[in-house]
């Protein structure tokens, strides 16, 4: 899979990132959560971003 940045809640390093992926779906990084008390999947996770992130992706028109 390939990924394309879209919107990061920084200009370098590892942070909370929302990417297009080359199969016309989105994924986000972001950091790992694991006391949210849900049942997900063992091929999932969930993962915490900032708000502000999709945000600027929606002011940006990326989204």
């Amino acid at each position: 899979m390939e990924l394309e940045t879209l919107s990061s809640s920084c200009d370098e390093g590892e942070c909370p990132t929302l990417y297009r992926t080359d199969r016309g779906t989105l994924a986000v990084q972001g950091e790992r959560i694991t006391d949210h008390g849900r049942e997900i999947p063992e091929h999932e996770t969930v993962v915490e971003i900032p708000v502000e992130l999709i945000r600027k992706a929606v002011r940006d028109g990326l989204l």
